[in-house]
């Protein structure tokens, strides 16, 4: 990283590393929804067709908008989402309003040293790498169980959809039955 980024004033930094994330996005952003439209056959095909890409659009479509900021606290996978969102076609105010935060934090987290955290992991496996390994563990446990409770929560609430839909199908049946004078067979 150039010295004036790591020396720089903090607002100087911040404005930069916005601008710079702010742009980069809406450029993937751009090139997807151009390959969506029909641009594969140009030089940029390769870059967006790919299965991260995939990944990423199948990622949007089942969890909808919030993975666009929260892609940003990725490292790779924010590419892959940025063009997943313009290969499907999401509207450009809707998806730069999501878009936003992600950049917002984003800047801030690269103008307070947030290389310096993979530094510090580096450093940590060279001195002890049972230590970076119990704390690998610990977040990729905290990321499992962030997972599972939102997967649980997901299949309550579509077992509670399916009751809803079926007892107001129930509903509409038995008014059908009352309107035409029937008498309950039950």
């Amino acid at each position: 990283m150039p010295s004036w980024i790591q020396e720089g004033p903090f607002a100087l930094v911040y404005t930069f590393l916005f601008v710079v994330v702010f742009l980069r996005a809406q450029a993937t952003y751009v090139i997807g929804r151009a390959v969506a439209a029909g641009a594969l056959r140009s030089r940029w095909a390769r870059y967006v067709e790919g299965p991260r890409v995939r990944r990423a659009t199948d990622v949007i479509d089942r969890w909808g908008m919030p993975v666009i900021p929260l892609s940003f606290l990725t490292i790779g996978f924010q590419t892959a989402v940025n063009a997943g969102a313009g290969l499907l076609r999401i509207r450009w105010p809707r998806y730069t309003l999501a878009m936003i935060p992600g950049c917002v934090v984003w800047a801030a987290v690269y103008s307070v040293g947030g290389l310096a955290a993979f530094e510090a992991g580096v450093t940590l496996a060279a001195q002890s790498p049972w230590i970076l390994a119990a704390v690998s563990l610990a977040v990729a446990l905290v990321i499992s169980g962030s997972v599972i409770v939102a997967r649980r929560r997901r299949r309550r609430a579509e077992v509670v959809d399916a009751f809803a839909e079926r007892a107001s199908r129930s509903s509409s049946f038995d008014d059908e039955r009352d309107a035409a004078g029937d008498e309950d067979p039950r």
